[in-house]
């Protein structure tokens, strides 16, 4: 599945990943983006695989802030960008 979403005078965040037994699986973040620290990306992309495809908006930005804490900086998208995506991805809305 795959799904995007353009922060407002930011940057494209895209989202493709898969659903096995209700839980996100193979969740792949990327985009026109940049992060610090490089590993940030991969502290997103694990918080959310297992995470329930039914949880919503809401939580998916909660796991994306919490798994980054203090020690990431986002910088032309946010962490509920990044959920609106995952949103989009599983109900195939893909670009506005």
């Amino acid at each position: 599945m795959h799904g995007e979403y353009k922060e407002p005078g930011g940057k494209l965040v895209v989202v493709d990943l898969a659903v096995s037994e209700g839980l996100l699986r193979e969740v792949r973040v990327s985009g026109d983006f940049f992060l610090e620290p490089d590993t940030a990306l991969d502290v997103i992309n694990n918080a959310l695989r297992g995470t329930r495809a039914d949880a919503g908006v809401e939580a998916w930005e909660t796991t994306v802030r919490t798994a980054l804490g203090d020690s990431a900086s986002l910088y032309g998208i946010s962490a509920r960008g990044v959920a609106i995506a995952v949103d989009r991805a599983l109900h195939n809305e893909g670009t506005p």
